[in-house]
């Protein structure tokens, strides 16, 4: 269907956008997680409530996620620059999508530590628990499979950020698609990148959720 360079365009690109999308996940939750658990916390029904750092993070999430994507992309350019050297290419992106991904992630972990059953919280405590034992063994352990749930689709949303990072020339299949599909109307080529990328998320949701369904069971 395609010559060996079209071949070998659409491999590397498949291999540039997950390396952007599991860099950045990673990143993503090494800032997240903790602004999930804080956020979690410091909530009125938490367990060390603080209404003052909680309404501070609250805000900065919903601002940073009230912002398109492809403006964040824009607008964080001259850090990007600054971090990387470049404000293009795969490694250039992983700067605006970690920043993306950041507050989201934070939302969900929030999400789902707030799920746990408050009754093992209070057991927890009665039996002289630290926090920090709570939040690693009860919050984190209870809230496990609804976490890593949450892993799948923050992957899939932030591989989807980054095929829209192709229009600034982000790379990837995002890229490919924008430059070979749009400006030289290789309406093929962009089908190919289209179907690549709904596969991609598939196989990384299909995975997520057969993990978590073992961990369903082992807690069962």
């Amino acid at each position: 269907m395609f010559d060996e360079t079209i071949r070998n365009m659409l491999i590397d690109g498949t291999w540039a956008t997950l390396y952007m999308t599991l860099v950045s996940s990673l990143f993503g939750y090494v800032v997240g997680l903790p602004l999930g658990i804080i956020l979690a916390i410091t909530d009125k029904e938490g367990i060390k409530p603080n209404a003052v750092i909680y309404k501070i993070l609250d805000f900065v999430v919903n601002l940073t996620r009230s912002i398109p994507f492809l403006i964040l992309l824009i607008m964080v350019m001259p850090l990007t620059k600054a971090i990387v050297g470049q404000s293009y290419g795969s490694t250039a992106t992983i700067v605006p999508l970690t920043i993306a991904a950041a507050p989201f992630i934070g939302r969900m972990v929030e999400s789902s530590l707030k799920e746990v059953d408050k009754g093992v919280i209070e057991a927890a405590q009665s039996m002289g628990a630290g926090t920090f034992t709570i939040i690693y063994k009860v919050l984190l352990g209870e809230a496990r499979t609804s976490l890593l749930v949450g892993v799948t689709i923050a992957v899939g949303t932030i591989l989807g950020y980054s095929a829209m990072s192709g229009v600034v020339g982000g790379g990837g299949l995002g890229d490919i698609a924008v430059r070979y599909g749009y400006y030289r109307y290789e309406t093929d080529i962009m089908f190919v990148t289209i179907i690549i990328l709904v596969v991609l998320v598939q196989i990384l949701q299909g995975i997520g959720m057969m993990l978590s369904k073992k961990l369903d069971r082992r807690r069962a």
